[in-house]
């Protein structure tokens, strides 16, 4: 029995991190959008309605598969370090930490980003596909239990700026559950934008998007950006943000059971999710048994190879040189197999493999006793439209960690906190540099064409949960809703994406659905379990739309553990 059906459709299928965010990328299907145009609104939409955990000025990468010319898509949506940051001055003056602020602000990505995938391969204006964000920002929209909780227990860490406390403890104290909450300024920020775009209408789409991104990065928006770091000890200036452009990238691939899977390069996490999947696919995983002791060992300890490789060599390509094509190679894969023990848990994270470069190992944290911190991390959007289109995107950054923009509404960019302070770390901060992104979106291809379009939000959490996800419906023939509700296990042994880089060796995490048999079993084999309730948010929350083969059905699933939805037709 699942909690939710399996949300069907012959013709377009959307998926969201929020009820009212599909809402609005499937009125712009109904009137005609493809999956681009649809997966846009509901991405920004996302960054009105979920502000704690995505914003507009956020990052924003994507995939998306243009049936047309039978070509998969990779936009970075992903901000660089300013010319004028500097790793010393975090080492010097603040202990090789990064301070909540605006120090660890990099480019806001994200509008750029989603600009970009409308005027390449969208059908639509930025108007259109914006207003739902503007309307959710403008006149309100009741708040859901996941925001309230989340500005409950960082209240605190939004008084530290007035300009934040402003709008998200609105009377002095945090919203609850059923209030209208309302952002004016942010309302009138994307308005802005969408008003330049009509001022340029006569000189065609393009010239219209160019004048609504130009508003964000050249216009008023970026002025007021710059003139409060300027003001406030920060880096940006109104060169970095007109200078900035999104990044085309080339998607990396691996094939599964008949499925091409692609995802994002190691700028990001995204191959880890195929790396532990290279390495379980020389297993009969079905044969372990789902969710049985040996098969979350088996999983646990493939994906904790493929964190080791990560921290060892995963950073900006255009910075260090990642030797992504051995990683994800056949015979890597079968070499990490072998290192897996099915009688013992490696203690700790394992040892990276020999990729063949230069690398210099990382000196691990120290391990952090306690709970591992909850982080305010990202949400999700998941499209297949009529022709065949689909997208998959990943829009995140919260709002606690670094000052709301006075007048603006907008927190540029804090993905900053993914970068290291240690100068030897492959994603070592730099000038111009990208952080390592823990946001990582996936697309399947079947025989060539869009097959499953998935994702989830979650830090480090993502390609575990994804991970499961994709088995789920390959491995053990559920359905994708089923695939989502199943019950998740997630390791944290190994160096958190954010600082402060925790580090908890051996944990596994369980939801309580899973028998306390197998967690006494996997205790025995050397894993550190802790129990989460039955259903965990921080378990993930990912939603999938899957083109079933067999029945030519269109089917999105979304994830009950967060507030997640799916609409078809």
């Amino acid at each position: 029995m699942s909690y939710r059906p399996v949300i069907t459709g012959t013709r377009h299928v959307i998926a969201a991190g929020h009820h009212a965010a599909a809402h609005a990328g499937f009125t712009i299907l109904e009137a005609g959008g493809n999956a681009i145009d649809a997966g846009v609104a509901a991405g920004m939409a996302l960054g009105v309605l979920q502000t704690d955990r995505v914003n507009f000025a956020g990052v924003a990468p994507m995939m998306i598969y243009v049936e047309k010319s039978r070509e998969v898509v990779n936009i970075d949506g992903l901000g660089t370090w300013p010319r004028a940051a500097s790793i010393d001055v975090f080492n010097q003056e603040y202990g090789g930490k990064m301070p909540p602020g605006i120090l660890r602000t990099v480019m806001p990505a994200a509008p750029y980003a989603w600009i970009t995938a409308l005027e390449k391969y969208g059908t639509m204006s930025f108007g259109d596909v914006a207003a739902a964000a503007i309307r959710f920002a403008r006149d309100g929209f009741a708040m859901h239990w996941f925001m309230a909780e989340y500005l409950e227990e960082h209240q605190e860490s939004y008084r530290r700026w007035p300009s934040s406390a402003a709008v998200f403890l609105p009377n002095g104290k945090p919203p609850k559950v059923g209030d209208l909450f309302v952002q004016s300024d942010l309302g009138r920020t994307i308005q802005y934008m969408a008003d330049q775009e009509k001022a340029h209408a006569g000189k065609g789409r393009t010239a219209g998007l160019n004048a609504a991104r130009d508003a964000f990065y050249k216009g008023d928006i970026a002025a007021l950006i710059a003139k409060y770091h300027a003001e406030n000890g920060g880096w940006v200036t109104m060169q970095d943000l007109a200078d900035y452009r999104v990044n085309f990238e080339k998607p990396n691939v691996t094939r599964y059971a008949g499925v091409d899977l692609y995802t994002c390069g190691p700028w990001c996490q995204g191959p880890v999710l195929a790396q532990a999947l290279n390495i379980v696919s020389g297993i009969d995983v079905k044969a372990l048994g789902h969710n049985s002791p040996q098969y979350i060992h088996t999983l646990t300890e493939a994906l904790k190879l493929s964190f080791a490789d990560r921290q060892r060599y995963y950073g900006d390509p255009k910075f260090v040189d990642v030797p992504i094509e051995t990683l994800l190679s056949a015979r890597y894969a079968d070499a990490r197999r072998k290192e897996i023990d099915p009688r013992k848990a490696s203690p700790g994270m394992p040892e990276a493999g020999d990729a063949g470069v230069a690398a210099p190992r990382q000196k691990l944290p120290r391990a952090t006793q306690g709970e591992p911190a909850p982080l305010a991390d990202t949400s999700y959007v998941s499209v297949i439209d009529k022709d065949g289109n689909a997208f998959s995107a990943t829009p995140s950054d919260g709002s606690s960690s670094t000052p709301v923009i006075p007048g603006t509404g907008l927190c540029p960019s804090s993905r900053g906190s993914q970068s290291w302070c240690d100068p030897t770390h492959p994603a070592a901060v730099a000038p111009g540099k990208r952080p390592r992104l823990t946001p990582s979106p996936a697309l399947a291809l079947r025989d060539g064409k869009a097959y499953m379009p998935f994702g989830t939000p979650g830090n480090d959490i993502q390609p575990q949960a994804m991970l499961q996800v994709f088995l789920n419906v390959h491995a053990f023939g559920m359905d994708v809703q089923s695939a989502i509700e199943a019950p998740r296990f997630a390791t944290y042994s190994f160096p958190s994406s954010s600082a402060p880089h925790a580090y908890h060796p051996g944990r596994l995490n369980l939801e309580s659905r899973i028998p306390s048999a197998t967690g006494d079993a996997l205790a025995k084999l050397g894993h550190d379990v802790k129990w989460w309730p039955d259903i965990e948010w921080r378990a993930g929350a990912v939603c999938a739309v899957r083109a079933n083969p067999d029945t030519g059905m269109l089917e999105g699933g979304a994830d009950p553990r967060r507030p997640a939805y799916a609409l078809g037709w």
